[in-house]
């Protein structure tokens, strides 16, 4: 088990009011933490438990100052502007992908600097990795050591690429306790499910929700394309082992449990006890493979991931069930979605 803090810990959590910082918020509060939380909105689904939560914009250099005005034994960042395979690859939010997160992440060290904060984590992504690494669905290398030369898939990923390194060298000019992770895909209840910033669990969860049995669902591609995805509780027990540890990364925070898109489908549909149709159609997929490398997170941590992915998509399938009826009800809709017949339903091979 990670180290557990001494009583009366504080802490800081940039975008606490995301879905990543909400459910870390939570958890430092069960371990005794006075949480201050921070984000442009307080979380869409369910109230804070920070003890104090400031609104407000984290480009602002100003701003930024009256959130950092003490030492926090802990600064978690993970603000960042950011989305889903169709927010990310389609090129036409690239300048605001770069811009708003780099000022994000230079206001929030110049400022944790400033108070003499010295320990910070980044959560940076797996879009860092090569392209040219991950042309095989079957076989993609994500193996941390491989991100150079660099050739990240999208500009998010190269933001998220120059963030590393910026962290990294405040580490060494200044002596700063960085901790860095590469997120792979998290998943799990209250995340973005309808907003067009959803990762493909919850879409999927929510076109299988709304489908009728025997109905249609829409894939982006040919359904082939491979990831791996984990569960948001094993995420924060990941993110807080590695900051608790001696190791300033980066490192991968991910499944190695991989699938296609289209098994992701088969396995969300198992758990709806429906039969469903995939049509594949044309839009953003960005790379044909990922999958999380864990030997170096095994080695240096000795942990890494468990749960199997059956098991986080029951909550996560649940959860955005129950979001889409509430949609239909308000919107006075005749239409109803199908409900589970049984949650033993599983996919082969998953």
């Amino acid at each position: 088990m990670p180290h557990k803090p001494s009583p009366g810990k504080i802490a800081l959590v940039c975008g606490a009011g995301g879905f990543i910082g909400h459910h870390l918020v939570r958890r430092l509060k069960k371990e005794g933490f006075w949480v201050r939380g921070t984000d442009l909105k307080f979380p869409r689904f369910s109230e804070t438990d920070a003890d104090d939560f400031i609104i407000g914009d984290l480009r602002d250099q100003n701003f930024i100052k009256h959130v950092v005005d003490r030492r926090f034994d802990e600064i978690y960042q993970l603000a960042a502007d950011m989305g889903g395979a169709g927010y990310i690859f389609t090129g036409e939010h690239d300048a605001d992908l770069m811009r708003n997160s780099h000022s994000i992440n230079l206001n929030i060290l110049n400022a944790a600097h400033a108070r003499n904060n010295k320990r910070i984590f980044y959560s940076s992504s797996s879009c860092i990795d090569p392209e040219y690494n991950k042309p095989d669905p079957d076989n993609p290398n994500c193996a941390e050591s491989t991100a150079y030369p660099a050739a990240p898939d999208s500009e998010y990923g190269w933001e998220k690429l120059f963030s590393e390194r910026l962290y990294l060298a405040y580490a060494r000019n200044y002596g700063m306790e960085v901790r860095i992770a590469r997120y792979h895909n998290i998943f799990g209840p209250e995340g973005s499910w309808d907003d067009g910033k959803e990762k493909a669990p919850a879409a999927v969860c929510r076109k299988v929700a709304m489908a009728p049995d025997g109905g249609e669902v829409e894939i982006w591609g040919d359904g082939k394309q491979t990831r791996s995805f984990l569960y948001i509780d094993e995420c924060v027990e990941g993110t807080i082992r590695l900051m608790r540890s001696s190791l300033t990364g980066p490192i991968n925070i991910g499944s190695n449990d991989m699938v296609t898109i289209d098994q992701l489908v088969d396995a969300v549909a198992g758990i709806a006890g429906k039969s469903v149709r995939k049509r594949h159609i044309e839009g953003p997929t960005g790379v044909r493979g990922r999958n999380s490398d864990n030997r170096l997170i095994r080695a240096k941590l000795g942990w890494s991931p468990s749960t199997v992915l059956v098991d986080g998509l029951r909550p996560t399938y649940d959860w955005i069930r129950a979001q889409a009826m509430r949609n239909v009800q308000a919107n006075g809709q005749t239409r109803r979605v199908s409900p589970v017949v049984s949650q033993e339903n599983r996919v082969s091979g998953l």
